[in-house]
């Protein structure tokens, strides 16, 4: 079986030298060495200001949201993984959903200004699949309107826009070092902002409330990332360059073999900083997908409908009428099988599979 991913491990010789000093100083979580190393290693690695390393990305979104003491609508995107909608509810937020560009697949900038209402406090988009956002109107808007910016970049760490971090931008940006993601800790996720006052709020909720001084002074919950995360952060962060370089390569392997039929779409990046962690290929309808994918699962090859269904299908009384390319995209999008243990050969393997299906039906 060809898995759609998998996890970017390193030697397991490298992690056993980060467990002998875990097991050495007894420290197992709670802002340990090895974590902090970790967090100065994102730090210089991606040129940012901060990095607050917490348990998962989930977690760091409702970070964000607690920091910025919001409450009221938040504005985001209906095609994204459940967390973005998790992390909104569980802080009391509501959620308002505004439509996507049907070739990038990010948050529609044209269409935010007409959802913003007195009740508006923040937009939430999301770096679908590692593209970037219009950072630049979103920011506009945002100031315009006085409202917050928080980014759900759990897909793009390593991603970069004029050669600046994607996760620089934004009051807060958030982040996932999940297994399958392309900077993985096993489990985890991490904060970015450029305000100081923001990044001491974020480690008093990381650590239930507390301040440096273990004073309680707002309200928190455990957030901490343990060593043991860390330390396979750490591993990863070592290859992390080399680990972008063989998915930049891959990506262009499918694209070179898929892109000369007109029966399939492929996302529209912006600029040439994405980090190419998916491969999303759009059909012509959701019969032609799912063809596609019992043809792929035949020949033991595993796909995967990401996002699929939309965000909308899990919320009351939504207007469909507002979202229709991002209902009508979660039902014609596929993600192909990519990560570092897949090789060339089985891509075009891939591709020739997807090509027969889609000529041939």
């Amino acid at each position: 079986m060809i898995r759609v991913s998998e996890p970017s491990l390193p030697p397991l010789s490298d992690y056993i030298q980060y467990l002998e000093q875990i097991w050495a100083t007894g420290t197992l979580t709670h802002n340990g060495p090895i974590l902090r190393e970790f967090e100065k290693g994102v730090c210089k690695s991606l040129d940012l200001p901060c990095f607050i390393a917490v348990s998962n990305g989930t977690v760091a979104l409702q970070m964000a949201i607690k920091a910025l003491d919001l409450s009221g609508e938040i504005i985001t995107t209906p095609f994204s993984w459940m967390a973005t909608l998790n992390a909104i509810k569980s802080e009391k937020c509501v959620p308002v959903f505004c439509d996507i560009d049907p070739e990038t697949l990010n948050i529609d900038t044209q269409k935010i200004e007409r959802l913003i209402t007195d009740k508006t406090a923040a937009i939430m988009p999301v770096h679908v699949f590692g593209n970037p956002c219009d950072v630049i109107e979103i920011e506009r808007i945002a100031v315009k309107n006085n409202i917050r910016v928080i980014y759900d970049a759990a897909h793009a760490v390593g991603s970069e826009l004029d050669g600046r971090s994607i996760l620089s931008w934004g009051d807060i940006s958030t982040t996932s070092l999940h297994a399958t993601k392309l900077l993985t800790c096993g489990e985890g996720g991490g904060c970015v902002t450029n305000d100081q006052n923001l990044r001491e709020s974020l480690l008093q909720i990381r650590f239930f409330g507390f301040d440096e001084n273990k004073i309680f002074v707002r309200d928190g919950f455990n957030g901490k990332m343990t060593e043991l995360q860390a330390a396979l952060g750490l591993c990863n962060l070592r290859r992390f360059e080399n680990i972008l370089k063989d998915r930049k390569t891959k990506y262009q392997t499918y694209l070179d073999a898929l892109r000369h039929t007109s029966k399939l779409q492929f996302q529209k990046l912006n600029g040439n900083g994405c980090n190419y962690s998916y491969f999303p290929v759009i059909f012509e309808d959701e019969n032609h997908l799912l063809r596609v994918m019992n043809k792929l699962q035949d020949n033991q090859i595993s796909s995967r409908r990401y996002f699929y269904p939309s965000l909308s299908h899990f919320c009351n009384n939504c207007d469909i009428s507002r979202i229709k390319i991002a209902v009508d995209i979660s039902t014609r999008i596929l993600c192909l099988p990519l990560h570092s243990n897949i090789n060339c050969e089985e891509i075009n393997l891939i591709s020739e599979i997807i090509l027969d299906a889609t000529n041939h039906p």
